[in-house]
């Protein structure tokens, strides 16, 4: 006959095992599916910055030289959207800021996004709209057991690539909506040194080699040339 605090101490050590169970199986992940629960999202932010314009259109060098120092500060590059807002419509404006501009490789949006209040005369407002991309939550090590009875993919699934997308990604816009044709015709201009190598001939007839000239036919002309000036 076993003692009563022998079998409650067996009770008790197989409460503990069935716990210690049943919150491993509440850590195990969830996601079924191939498709990542962790995506890139794109945030917008807007900057705007006001200057003083001439009478008869145009920025003094004052205001050329604060204007550059704007967007230097900003750390220009390819995906910021630029935007000039001048109820004056001066050209000489566009075309000075299109010159500070220019220093970043950007031009100027062809038309400006509605921003807050109303600019008053001599007074032209740059809107500056950056996107960011990132991926909430990762990385996700939140499951804590090794067991996965739902046969679901790791929490941390999709966080390495989703995150270097959208790190490299130039163009953050681009994770939205994508690139529309603009009628270039970059994919035949990749296409030509694919093509020069398909239909050169075999290496062996001398195709894809580079032709290769001796200098010293040149050297032995120009040795004779000077014998002949000393003749003279």
């Amino acid at each position: 006959m076993s003692h009563p605090l022998a079998r409650s101490l067996r009770v008790l050590g197989l409460a503990a095992v069935l716990s210690a169970g049943l919150s491993a199986c509440g850590g195990q992940p969830g996601n079924r599916t191939l498709n990542s629960v962790h995506q890139p999202v794109v945030e917008r932010s807007s900057f705007l910055f006001d200057v003083v314009t001439l009478p008869g259109g145009g920025m003094s060098l004052a205001e050329q030289r604060r204007l550059a120092g704007w967007f230097d500060s900003l750390s220009l590059g390819y995906g910021d959207k630029v935007a000039l807002d001048d109820p004056a419509t001066s050209v000489t404006t566009r075309e000075e800021v299109q010159a500070i501009l220019s220093g970043h490789g950007l031009i100027l949006s062809e038309s400006a996004p509605v921003t807050v209040g109303t600019l008053p005369a001599g007074t032209a407002r740059l809107v500056i709209t950056r996107t960011t991309a990132s991926v909430p939550g990762c990385p996700d090590w939140s499951a804590h057991s090794d067991a996965n009875f739902n046969n679901a993919t790791s929490t941390n699934y999709g966080c390495a690539v989703n995150s270097n997308l959208a790190a490299m990604v130039a163009d953050k816009e681009d994770l939205v909506r994508g690139q529309s044709n603009a009628g270039t015709t970059t994919v035949m201009t990749s296409n030509k040194a694919i093509d020069a190598f398909r239909t050169a001939l075999p290496t062996g007839k001398g195709g894809t080699v580079v032709r290769k000239s001796s200098t010293s036919d040149v050297s032995t002309g120009g040795g004779s040339g000077g014998g002949g000036g000393g003749g003279n």
